[in-house]
C-alpha cells in the first residue's frame, strides 16, 4: 500500500502523523511511504530522517494526497485540504466531527473513508488513541491556567500554591477520566486547593483514595453552582463517547458566580466545550475574556508539545496503521472491532450514529 503523511496546516500545529520509525516499519513490510517535506520538522524529525527510513519526500501536500491510499494525519482536514480528499482514500486522524459539520460535509462530498482516532475503542471501553493526548492535555491544563491566572493580562494575579498568609488558588475540575485525573495530579502538585465533580460516587471514591486533599462532589447542577462560586480556575475534563458533543454544564449566568479574573481551560472544546461561553481558540491567540473570565479554549493543546505528543501518539497509532496497510480498510475494520468503532465515513455515507444524531444526518 502507499501510505503518506503531510504537514499539518491547522494553526500552530506541529505534530505529525508518522515518525521516521513508523516509516521504517512500513517500508520494511514492503509498503511505499510518502512524506511532505518538512512535515516532521516541528516535532524534531527532519526530512533526512524520513529518507533514511526509506520514505520518499514530496515537495508539496498536493503531491501526497492524490498518490496515497492511506493518509495518516493528526488533525481534521482544514478548508484548504477539502479539495484534496477523494474516493479510494482512507483518512486516519483525529476528527471530532460532531463539532465540525463543515468537515463532515466535505468528507461525505469527497467519498473519502475516514477513521477517527478518538473513537477507536476497545471492548473494555478504553480509547487507546485518545489516551496519550488526553494525558498531555490534562497535565497541560493547570500549567496554562496558572500562566493566565497571573499578570499581565486579565487574570487575578494569583500564584497557584499561595504562600503562608496568602491562600492557594482554588481549582474546580469537571470529570474523573484521563484528562481530569492528570489535571488533578498536576494541580495538587502545584499546591492548589482542588475540587472535583464527577457523575458517579464510584469515580469520586477513586479520586478520594488517590488525592485525599481533593474535595469531591457528584456532578449535579446544585453542586456545580456551589463549587464554582469564587473559584480561580475551572478545568473541563469531560468526555462524551460516541462522537457526541459535550454537555453545557456551566451557563453564562453561572459564570457570573465565578467572578472576574478567573480562568477557564476548556479541554472539551474539541467536542464543543462544557461552558456556554466557550469557543475554539488557537495557540497564536489562545484566550479571550467573557463575563470577566479568561477563556483558554485551544482545540489542539498537545500541539504545543509536539516532540512529546508525536512520539506518544505514533506509538499508539502505528499498530493500526500497519494493519490498515497490510490488509486494507475493509478487512481491517471487519477483523478489528475497536478499529471499526472508529469509522466515521465510508464511500460518501456517514456511519457513526453519535455524529449522525448530533448533526441531524
Amino acid at each position: 500500500m502507499i501510505v503518506g503523511t503531510v504537514r499539518e496546516v491547522k494553526a500552530e500545529e506541529y505534530r505529525v502523523g508518522l515518525t521516521p520509525e513508523g516509516a521504517r516499519d512500513l517500508t520494511r513490510l514492503g509498503h511505499r511511504v510518502l512524506v511532505e517535506t518538512k512535515a516532521g520538522e516541528g516535532s524534531g524529525f527532519p526530512d533526512e530522517a524520513y529518507a533514511a527510513s526509506g520514505a520518499e519526500i514530496a515537495a508539496t501536500a498536493s503531491e501526497v494526497w492524490p498518490a496515497v491510499e492511506l493518509l495518516v494525519k493528526v488533525k481534521e482536514p482544514q478548508p484548504e485540504e477539502f479539495g484534496l480528499m477523494r474516493p479510494g482514500l482512507t483518512l486516519f486522524t483525529y476528527l471530532h466531527l460532531a463539532a465540525l459539520p463543515d468537515v463532515t460535509a466535505a468528507l461525505l462530498r469527497a467519498g473519502t473513508d475516514s477513521i477517527a482516532f478518538e473513537t477507536v475503542e476497545l471492548d473494555d471501553g478504553t480509547l487507546p488513541l485518545l489516551i496519550p493526548m488526553s494525558q498531555i492535555a490534562g497535565r497541560m491544563a493547570p500549567q496554562v491556567g496558572a500562566r493566565w491566572l497571573m499578570k499581565p493580562g486579565a487574570g487575578r494575579g494569583k500564584l497557584m500554591s499561595g504562600l503562608p498568609g496568602s491562600p492557594p488558588a482554588t481549582v474546580v475540575i469537571f470529570g474523573a477520566g484521563t484528562v481530569a485525573s492528570n489535571a488533578c495530579d498536576v494541580a495538587v502538585g502545584l499546591g492548589a486547593q482542588v475540587t472535583l465533580l464527577a457523575p458517579t460516587l464510584e469515580e469520586l471514591r477513586v479520586v478520594d483514595e488517590r488525592w485525599p486533599s481533593v474535595v469531591t462532589y457528584p456532578s449535579t447542577p446544585a453542586n456545580i453552582e456551589k463549587a464554582i462560586v469564587g473559584a480561580d480556575m475551572l478545568i473541563s475534563g469531560v468526555l462524551v463517547r460516541g462522537g457526541r458533543v459535550a454537555p453545557k454544564l456551566v451557563s453564562r449566568e453561572d459564570l457570573k458566580l465565578v467572578g472576574p479574573g478567573a480562568v477557564i481551560v476548556d479541554v472539551a472544546i474539541d467536542q464543543g466545550g462544557i461552558f456556554e461561553t466557550s469557543r475554539p481558540t488557537t495557540h497564536t491567540e489562545p484566550v479571550f475574556v467573557e463575563e470577566g473570565v479568561v477563556h483558554y479554549c485551544v482545540a489542539n493543546m498537545p500541539g504545543a508539545v509536539p516532540r512529546t505528543a508525536t512520539a506518544a501518539l505514533a506509538a499508539a497509532t502505528l499498530p493500526y496503521v500497519i494493519k490498515l496497510a497490510q490488509i486494507g480498510f475493509a478487512k481491517a475494520v471487519s477483523s478489528d472491532i475497536a478499529l471499526a468503532r472508529g469509522v466515521m465515513t465510508r464511500g460518501g455515507k456517514l456511519v457513526n450514529k453519535g455524529v449522525a444524531a448530533t448533526l441531524g444526518l
